[in-house]
C-alpha cells in the first residue's frame, strides 16, 4: 500500500481546519486515516502557532516510505524536528496562551465629584417649594369658581 502524509479537511464553511494524516494514496481527501500526525489551522492569528506536529511519528512514516504532499513537506521543513521556525513557533504559542489567561479588570463606575456646586442646587429647590405651594392655593379658588356657575345652570334648568 502506498502511504502519503497529507491534509484532511475539517472545520466548517469559511473556517477551514486541517488534520495532517498518514493515508492510503488512493483514498479520497477526507477518507479513511491510518494515523493522525498533527494539525494545521490557517485561521490562527499567530502565523507560527498554526501547526502542531508529532515529529517522532512523522519521522517513522517517512522512514517506512510515506511520501508527504507538497504543502505538508513545507510544514515539516519549517516545524518538524529540525525545523527552521521552531523558536518562533514556541514564542507564538506562548503569546497565545497568555492571551487566553488574560482577564480584564472589573468595571468600576466613576464616583461623582463632591464640590461646592452641589450646595447651590440644594438652595434653589428650597426657594421653588414655597412658590409651588402658592400656585395650588391660587388654582383652588379658580376651580371652585368654575364649578359654581355649572351648579347654578343645572339648577335653573
Amino acid at each position: 500500500m502506498a502511504v502519503r502524509i497529507r491534509m484532511k479537511k475539517m472545520g466548517r464553511a469559511h473556517r477551514p481546519f486541517f488534520r495532517i494524516c498518514a493515508m492510503d494514496k488512493r483514498s479520497p481527501r477526507d477518507g479513511r486515516v491510518i494515523e493522525n500526525l498533527g494539525t494545521y489551522d490557517p485561521m490562527c492569528p499567530e502565523t507560527d502557532a498554526r501547526v502542531t506536529l508529532k515529529t517522532d511519528r512523522i519521522a517513522y512514516w517517512v522512514g517506512v516510505g510515506a511520501q508527504p504532499s507538497d504543502k505538508v513537506a513545507v510544514l515539516i521543513k519549517k516545524y518538524g524536528a529540525e525545523g527552521t521556525h521552531l523558536e518562533a513557533q514556541a514564542a507564538a504559542k506562548d503569546r497565545l496562551s497568555k492571551r487566553k489567561d488574560y482577564t480584564p479588570a472589573p468595571f468600576v463606575p466613576p464616583k461623582p465629584k463632591e464640590e461646592p456646586k452641589a450646595e447651590a442646587p440644594a438652595e434653589t429647590p428650597a426657594e421653588e417649594a414655597p412658590a409651588a405651594e402658592a400656585k395650588p392655593e391660587d388654582a383652588k379658588p379658580e376651580e371652585a369658581g368654575t364649578e359654581e356657575p355649572k351648579a347654578e345652570e343645572t339648577a335653573s334648568e
